[in-house]
């Protein structure tokens, strides 16, 4: 069994650990184009603009010489291209702001406030997000996440899973890696941990993706803490 003594902050993923962005962007673009009276495939469009998330975070790594491009930006170039794929007609740039700020208003999973709260009693608990700063400061304002620091792969303009955001938040909490615990509902995110030298904690959430979810119902590594949600984490590391 893992020695757990010496952790002293937690820092979360935060889109799909944290907050449910499937059903949360779905239920918020659904409602809204009643509204509008803009008839959309709304599902469509959701599952499209994530399926492209990790290519939009890699062209910024491919061209360090344009310079770092927050979330929110990439996130409204997605959505452009996308609109246009999807033959979504009617949305003029109020709209598309209000699309892309959808993940500012994302909905916590049910473990997930109660969970931190009892974490926070313990450790510091901090994001660890690909998320811009904004971004995750107005989400925690919107499904009320009791976060002590928002960190942010802005801060150290790297996206997850470079080396420089996992031990960048480190640095900034003043913590050598071993004492700060990395939690994710990805394998691949706490690999990328692990090799560093942080802490892991998986906590699975095998219906982030809906019907679509290909992996990640499991833990496929030897992380230190395995837990069902936030709720057995805290217990699991003495909360």
């Amino acid at each position: 069994m893992s020695d757990l003594s010496q952790i002293k902050a937690l820092i979360f993923d935060v889109f799909g650990t944290v907050v449910d962005w499937r059903t949360s962007l779905i239920n918020d673009f659904t409602a809204w184009g009643k509204k509008r009276g803009i008839n959309a495939d709304w599902t469509a469009l959701v599952d499209g603009w994530r399926a492209v998330y990790a290519a939009s975070m890699d062209e910024v790594r491919k061209h360090p010489e344009r310079g770092y491009v927050i979330l929110d930006t990439l996130h409204r170039q997605s959505l452009e291209k996308l609109v246009e794929q999807l033959s979504i007609s009617g949305l003029d740039d109020a709209d598309l702001h209000y699309l892309t700020m959808g993940w500012h208003r994302l909905d916590p999973w049910p473990d997930s406030v109660a969970g931190l709260t009892r974490l926070k009693t313990k450790y510091i608990i901090g994001t660890l997000s690909n998320g811009n700063v904004a971004l995750l400061t107005e989400m925690a304002k919107f499904a009320k996440l009791p976060w002590d620091v928002i960190l942010s792969a802005e801060l150290f303009e790297h996206y997850k899973p470079d080396a420089e955001t996992y031990l960048g938040a480190a640095r900034l909490l003043c913590l050598p890696p071993a004492q700060v615990m990395m939690v994710a509902a990805h394998n691949h995110d706490l690999k990328a941990a692990q090799k560093l030298g942080l802490k892991t904690a998986f906590v699975a959430r095998p219906t982030e993706y809906g019907p679509l979810q290909k992996f990640d119902f499991e833990a496929k590594g030897d992380w230190d803490v395995v837990a069902k949600d936030f709720g057995e984490l805290a217990q699991r590391v003495g909360c």
